[in-house]
Protein backbone atom coordinates (compact mmCIF):
# COMPACT_ATOMS: atom_id res chain seq x y z
CA UNK A 1 0.00 0.00 0.00
CA UNK A 2 1.23 3.61 -0.86
CA UNK A 3 2.30 6.31 1.30
CA UNK A 4 -0.58 8.98 0.54
CA UNK A 5 1.11 11.75 -1.00
CA UNK A 6 0.08 14.99 1.19
CA UNK A 7 -0.51 18.82 -0.13
CA UNK A 8 2.14 21.04 0.69
CA UNK A 9 -0.57 22.88 2.55
CA UNK A 10 -3.09 21.36 4.42
CA UNK A 11 -6.59 22.39 4.98
CA UNK A 12 -7.30 22.17 8.83
CA UNK A 13 -11.29 20.76 9.01
CA UNK A 14 -11.94 22.06 12.47
CA UNK A 15 -13.66 24.98 11.81
CA UNK A 16 -15.80 23.94 9.41
CA UNK A 17 -19.02 24.10 12.03
CA UNK A 18 -17.82 27.49 14.22
CA UNK A 19 -20.21 29.90 11.80
CA UNK A 20 -23.72 28.16 11.75
CA UNK A 21 -24.96 30.31 8.50
CA UNK A 22 -21.67 28.38 7.11
CA UNK A 23 -22.49 25.08 8.36
CA UNK A 24 -23.95 23.51 6.08
CA UNK A 25 -23.23 21.24 2.78
CA UNK A 26 -23.51 23.52 0.12
CA UNK A 27 -21.14 25.98 2.10
CA UNK A 28 -18.69 23.50 2.98
CA UNK A 29 -18.58 22.24 -0.76
CA UNK A 30 -17.38 25.61 -1.41
CA UNK A 31 -14.59 25.87 0.60
CA UNK A 32 -13.18 22.54 -0.29
CA UNK A 33 -13.43 23.87 -4.02
CA UNK A 34 -11.86 26.62 -3.12
CA UNK A 35 -8.97 24.79 -1.67
CA UNK A 36 -8.89 22.35 -4.90
CA UNK A 37 -8.32 24.77 -6.75
CA UNK A 38 -5.21 26.43 -4.55
CA UNK A 39 -3.58 22.97 -5.04
CA UNK A 40 -4.38 22.07 -1.59
CA UNK A 41 -6.02 18.72 -1.83
CA UNK A 42 -5.26 17.14 1.69
CA UNK A 43 -7.74 17.92 4.24
CA UNK A 44 -7.45 17.40 8.13
CA UNK A 45 -10.26 15.90 10.36
CA UNK A 46 -10.89 14.43 13.85
CA UNK A 47 -13.73 12.86 15.16
CA UNK A 48 -14.04 15.37 17.83
CA UNK A 49 -13.96 18.50 15.64
CA UNK A 50 -17.13 20.71 15.71
CA UNK A 51 -18.15 18.81 19.01
CA UNK A 52 -18.58 16.07 16.83
CA UNK A 53 -20.26 17.76 13.52
CA UNK A 54 -17.39 18.59 11.31
CA UNK A 55 -16.66 15.11 10.07
CA UNK A 56 -20.06 14.54 9.03
CA UNK A 57 -20.63 17.59 7.80
CA UNK A 58 -17.77 17.55 5.14
CA UNK A 59 -18.87 13.56 3.91
CA UNK A 60 -22.30 15.55 3.00
CA UNK A 61 -20.74 18.29 0.99
CA UNK A 62 -18.84 15.58 -0.66
CA UNK A 63 -21.45 13.44 -1.68
CA UNK A 64 -23.98 16.35 -2.41
CA UNK A 65 -21.93 18.44 -4.92
CA UNK A 66 -20.52 14.90 -6.23
CA UNK A 67 -16.22 15.93 -5.52
CA UNK A 68 -14.34 13.19 -6.79
CA UNK A 69 -12.97 11.42 -3.35
CA UNK A 70 -9.59 10.77 -5.97
CA UNK A 71 -8.50 14.11 -5.71
CA UNK A 72 -7.98 15.04 -1.85
CA UNK A 73 -6.35 13.01 1.00
CA UNK A 74 -8.36 12.61 4.20
CA UNK A 75 -6.55 12.86 7.56
CA UNK A 76 -8.47 11.79 10.56
CA UNK A 77 -7.54 12.13 14.48
CA UNK A 78 -9.05 9.59 17.03
CA UNK A 79 -8.18 9.27 20.84
CA UNK A 80 -10.19 11.94 22.43
CA UNK A 81 -13.60 11.70 23.91
CA UNK A 82 -15.44 15.33 24.80
CA UNK A 83 -18.30 15.51 27.41
CA UNK A 84 -20.70 16.48 24.64
CA UNK A 85 -24.24 15.99 24.11
CA UNK A 86 -23.24 14.28 20.92
CA UNK A 87 -21.98 11.69 23.14
CA UNK A 88 -24.05 11.50 26.16
CA UNK A 89 -21.86 8.29 27.65
CA UNK A 90 -18.52 10.24 28.17
CA UNK A 91 -19.07 11.20 32.14
CA UNK A 92 -15.62 13.29 31.68
CA UNK A 93 -12.61 14.25 28.97
CA UNK A 94 -10.52 11.74 28.57
CA UNK A 95 -8.15 9.77 26.18
CA UNK A 96 -8.80 6.37 24.97
CA UNK A 97 -6.12 4.43 22.41
CA UNK A 98 -8.05 1.14 23.20
CA UNK A 99 -8.70 -1.65 20.23
CA UNK A 100 -12.09 -0.84 21.05
CA UNK A 101 -12.06 2.88 20.70
CA UNK A 102 -9.60 3.34 17.93
CA UNK A 103 -11.76 0.75 15.81
CA UNK A 104 -15.37 2.38 16.74
CA UNK A 105 -14.04 5.67 15.70
CA UNK A 106 -12.67 4.38 12.27
CA UNK A 107 -15.79 3.04 11.37
CA UNK A 108 -17.40 6.06 12.52
CA UNK A 109 -15.13 8.26 10.30
CA UNK A 110 -15.56 6.28 7.55
CA UNK A 111 -19.46 6.51 7.69
CA UNK A 112 -19.60 10.41 8.49
CA UNK A 113 -16.80 11.14 5.26
CA UNK A 114 -18.56 8.54 3.25
CA UNK A 115 -15.57 6.99 2.26
CA UNK A 116 -14.32 3.72 1.75
CA UNK A 117 -10.78 4.78 3.32
CA UNK A 118 -8.94 6.70 5.61
CA UNK A 119 -5.77 8.20 4.31
CA UNK A 120 -3.68 8.89 7.10
CA UNK A 121 -5.16 7.78 10.98
CA UNK A 122 -3.89 10.07 14.23
CA UNK A 123 -3.67 9.46 17.40
CA UNK A 124 -5.01 12.71 18.45
CA UNK A 125 -3.34 13.18 21.50
CA UNK A 126 -0.88 10.75 23.84
CA UNK A 127 -2.78 8.34 26.26
CA UNK A 128 -0.73 7.78 29.78
CA UNK A 129 -2.75 4.16 29.33
CA UNK A 130 -1.53 3.76 25.84
CA UNK A 131 -0.79 0.09 25.36
CA UNK A 132 1.51 0.85 21.79
CA UNK A 133 1.66 -3.52 21.32
CA UNK A 134 -2.51 -2.97 21.45
CA UNK A 135 -2.05 -0.27 19.28
CA UNK A 136 0.21 -1.34 16.82
CA UNK A 137 -1.93 -4.87 16.41
CA UNK A 138 -4.48 -2.37 15.82
CA UNK A 139 -2.97 -0.31 13.02
CA UNK A 140 -1.89 -3.55 11.24
CA UNK A 141 -5.55 -4.84 11.50
CA UNK A 142 -7.13 -1.95 10.38
CA UNK A 143 -4.48 -1.59 7.72
CA UNK A 144 -4.89 -5.59 6.07
CA UNK A 145 -8.85 -4.66 6.39
CA UNK A 146 -8.21 -1.88 3.58
CA UNK A 147 -9.64 1.02 6.04
CA UNK A 148 -6.65 3.01 6.67
CA UNK A 149 -3.92 3.31 4.26
CA UNK A 150 -0.89 4.88 7.10
CA UNK A 151 -0.99 6.01 10.44
CA UNK A 152 1.09 8.80 12.69
CA UNK A 153 0.30 10.76 15.94
CA UNK A 154 -0.41 14.28 17.15
CA UNK A 155 1.43 15.91 19.79
CA UNK A 156 3.40 13.01 20.89
CA UNK A 157 7.36 13.73 22.23
CA UNK A 158 9.86 12.10 20.77
CA UNK A 159 10.07 8.97 23.41
CA UNK A 160 6.89 8.47 22.82
CA UNK A 161 7.29 7.85 19.24
CA UNK A 162 9.65 5.87 20.23
CA UNK A 163 7.82 3.60 22.15
CA UNK A 164 5.02 2.93 19.47
CA UNK A 165 7.07 2.92 16.46
CA UNK A 166 9.09 -0.15 18.30
CA UNK A 167 5.99 -2.20 18.12
CA UNK A 168 4.62 -1.30 14.55
CA UNK A 169 5.43 -3.41 11.57
CA UNK A 170 5.48 -0.38 9.40
CA UNK A 171 6.67 2.90 9.93
CA UNK A 172 4.96 6.49 11.54
CA UNK A 173 4.51 8.46 9.02
CA UNK A 174 3.21 11.87 10.87
CA UNK A 175 3.53 13.77 13.60
CA UNK A 176 1.33 16.72 13.80
CA UNK A 177 2.94 19.26 16.75
CA UNK A 178 2.37 23.25 17.20
CA UNK A 179 5.09 24.64 15.21
CA UNK A 180 5.30 28.58 14.60
CA UNK A 181 7.58 31.46 14.86
CA UNK A 182 5.65 32.27 18.39
CA UNK A 183 6.25 28.37 19.08
CA UNK A 184 9.49 27.32 18.22
CA UNK A 185 10.65 24.88 20.40
CA UNK A 186 10.17 21.47 18.06
CA UNK A 187 13.34 22.75 16.87
CA UNK A 188 15.15 22.45 19.89
CA UNK A 189 12.94 19.02 21.78
CA UNK A 190 14.57 17.00 18.66
CA UNK A 191 10.52 16.85 17.50
CA UNK A 192 12.01 18.00 13.92
CA UNK A 193 15.25 16.21 14.21
CA UNK A 194 12.91 13.04 14.67
CA UNK A 195 11.22 13.59 11.77
CA UNK A 196 13.90 13.91 9.91
CA UNK A 197 15.58 10.78 11.28
CA UNK A 198 12.41 8.81 10.30
CA UNK A 199 10.96 9.90 7.07
CA UNK A 200 7.83 11.32 8.92
CA UNK A 201 6.11 14.19 7.86
CA UNK A 202 5.87 16.97 10.70
CA UNK A 203 2.36 18.78 10.07
CA UNK A 204 2.22 22.32 11.63
CA UNK A 205 -1.02 22.90 13.79
CA UNK A 206 -1.23 26.75 14.52
CA UNK A 207 1.26 27.93 11.84
CA UNK A 208 0.39 31.68 12.98
CA UNK A 209 0.11 31.04 16.45
CA UNK A 210 -3.64 30.80 15.90
CA UNK A 211 -3.11 34.40 14.75
CA UNK A 212 -1.34 35.58 17.76
CA UNK A 213 1.23 36.15 15.16
CA UNK A 214 -0.50 39.08 13.52
CA UNK A 215 -2.99 40.24 16.41
CA UNK A 216 -0.65 40.19 19.47
CA UNK A 217 0.32 43.48 20.49
CA UNK A 218 2.87 43.09 23.22
CA UNK A 219 6.94 44.12 21.99
CA UNK A 220 8.44 41.29 21.18
CA UNK A 221 5.46 40.10 19.15
CA UNK A 222 5.81 43.95 16.97
CA UNK A 223 9.05 43.55 16.21
CA UNK A 224 8.51 40.11 14.73
CA UNK A 225 5.97 41.63 12.58
CA UNK A 226 7.83 45.00 11.65
CA UNK A 227 10.20 41.95 10.65
CA UNK A 228 7.66 40.30 8.30
CA UNK A 229 6.44 43.35 7.10
CA UNK A 230 10.10 44.55 5.89
CA UNK A 231 10.88 40.85 4.03
CA UNK A 232 7.49 41.04 2.31
CA UNK A 233 8.35 44.33 0.88
CA UNK A 234 12.01 42.56 -0.36
CA UNK A 235 10.65 39.00 -1.49
CA UNK A 236 7.19 41.35 -3.41
CA UNK A 237 4.70 39.45 -1.51
CA UNK A 238 1.83 41.41 -0.51
CA UNK A 239 0.76 39.70 2.64
CA UNK A 240 3.51 38.99 5.17
CA UNK A 241 1.90 35.84 6.41
CA UNK A 242 3.56 34.37 3.29
CA UNK A 243 6.61 35.30 4.98
CA UNK A 244 5.65 33.45 7.91
CA UNK A 245 5.04 30.57 6.03
CA UNK A 246 8.07 30.02 3.82
CA UNK A 247 10.09 30.05 7.04
CA UNK A 248 8.34 27.19 8.28
CA UNK A 249 8.53 25.74 4.38
CA UNK A 250 12.51 26.27 4.99
CA UNK A 251 13.10 23.87 7.59
CA UNK A 252 14.70 20.59 5.78
CA UNK A 253 12.43 18.42 7.87
CA UNK A 254 10.04 19.33 5.25
CA UNK A 255 6.86 20.94 7.77
CA UNK A 256 3.57 20.69 6.28
CA UNK A 257 1.18 23.65 7.73
CA UNK A 258 -1.80 22.98 8.96
CA UNK A 259 -4.63 25.98 7.49
CA UNK A 260 -6.99 27.23 9.78
CA UNK A 261 -8.69 29.48 7.35
CA UNK A 262 -11.62 29.29 5.02
CA UNK A 263 -10.98 32.04 2.94
CA UNK A 264 -9.55 32.48 0.02
CA UNK A 265 -7.02 35.07 -0.07
CA UNK A 266 -5.52 34.03 3.22
CA UNK A 267 -5.53 30.61 1.29
CA UNK A 268 -3.69 32.20 -1.71
CA UNK A 269 -0.94 34.07 1.03
CA UNK A 270 -0.22 30.84 2.31
CA UNK A 271 0.08 28.93 -1.40
CA UNK A 272 2.41 32.69 -2.26
CA UNK A 273 4.88 31.33 0.51
CA UNK A 274 6.14 28.30 -2.30
CA UNK A 275 7.62 30.23 -4.53
CA UNK A 276 9.41 31.98 -1.87
CA UNK A 277 13.09 30.69 -0.88
CA UNK A 278 14.26 32.98 2.07
CA UNK A 279 17.71 33.85 1.83
CA UNK A 280 19.73 31.78 4.47
CA UNK A 281 20.30 34.78 6.54
CA UNK A 282 17.13 36.14 6.31
CA UNK A 283 15.52 33.00 7.67
CA UNK A 284 18.15 33.56 11.28
CA UNK A 285 17.21 37.32 11.09
CA UNK A 286 13.43 35.97 11.48
CA UNK A 287 14.59 33.08 14.11
CA UNK A 288 16.53 36.17 15.92
CA UNK A 289 13.08 38.15 15.96
CA UNK A 290 11.28 35.17 17.11
CA UNK A 291 13.66 34.33 19.99
CA UNK A 292 14.17 37.77 20.79
CA UNK A 293 18.55 37.48 20.42
CA UNK A 294 21.03 35.90 17.98
CA UNK A 295 21.68 32.03 17.93
CA UNK A 296 24.75 31.30 20.58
Amino acid sequence: MTTPILSPFIFGAWRLADVAAEANPDAVAKKISMALEHGITTFDHADIYGNYTCEELFGEAVAKHKIPRNKMQLITKCGIKLVSSNRPEHAIKTYDTSRTHIVKSVERSLKNLKTEVIDLLLIHRPDPLMDPNEVAETFNDLQVQGKVKKFGVSNFTTNQVRMLQAQLKTPLSANQIEFSLLHTEPMLNGQLDQCIELGMSPMAWSPLAGGRLFTNDDEHTRKLRNCLDQLSRKYNVEHPESIAYAWLLRHPSKVLPVLGTGKEARLKAAVDALKIQLEHEDWFRLLKAAVGHDVA
